[in-house]
């Protein structure tokens, strides 16, 4: 993957180390080798908001009753089967366009985010404002991995050993959870336990990018950019 500035394509190195990158890039390729010819990579983008959209409304129509939110589950699905597969199916038949690829993406990744998790804090099983509180990480992780990217030249797409995949499998865990638990049950001060677990995520991520930030500065000093 290249990125240009206008002047010199500068080369990204991609550092994914997840726990499931290695059994979900096996799945991608076999998934990939038996796509018809018809489905795109752009295809796949679109399908990719789609599921992001459907996460949304199960989400907030959840307070009509509970069976919403298995719509926010197939929501998850289909964005991951058109979120993961478009950058692979663009390799895999080497139709790649790096910088349109990466530019339309990676805005697509912020409308995504955007729909969780308005759609989890407009449920009544998360408050708005600490959802907006794990949005406000995400986007902060994010600049750091497209700054990270332009500076010294790595796109990091894991931290913790999780990664995109492994906070899906964690969302529809707390789906399942509000299904089995319900909105009113169990409140911790005047947070519930699923603002608890948002929250939590949502500073975690916060945390990670001072930290991140930190150790790419000490990065660039080191090359003698004092």
């Amino acid at each position: 993957m290249t990125v240009s500035d206008g002047r010199k394509p500068k080369p990204i190195t991609r550092i994914q180390q997840n726990l499931l990158a290695k059994g979900e890039r096996r799945l991608l390729n076999w998934l990939c080798s038996r796509l018809p010819g018809w489905v795109t990579p752009d295809i796949l983008t679109s399908l990719g908001l789609v599921g992001a959209a459907a996460i949304f409304v199960g989400y907030a129509a959840s307070g009509l009753g509970q069976a919403w939110l298995w719509l926010a589950i197939g929501g998850y699905v289909i964005q991951w089967f058109g979120d993961s597969l478009d950058g692979s199916l663009a390799r895999y038949r080497k139709i790649e366009r790096p910088a349109f690829g990466y530019f339309i993406d990676h805005s697509c990744d912020g409308i995504t985010t955007l729909l969780i998790l308005a759609g989890i804090g407009l449920s009544p099983y998360v408050r708005l404002d600490v959802a907006l509180v794990a949005l406000a990480g995400y986007f902060l992780l994010s600049i750091h991995a497209y700054l990270s990217a332009h500076v010294i030249g790595e796109f990091k797409l894991s931290y913790l050993s999780a990664g995109p995949t492994e906070l899906r499998f964690v969302l529809i865990g707390m789906t399942l959870a509000m299904m089995i638990v319900g909105p009113n049950s169990g409140t911790l001060f005047p947070m519930s336990v699923f603002d608890v677990i948002v929250g939590s995520i949502g500073s975690l991520l916060i945390f990670l990018f001072v930290i991140q930030t930190y150790v790419t500065m000490r990065r660039i000093l080191a090359r003698g950019e004092a």
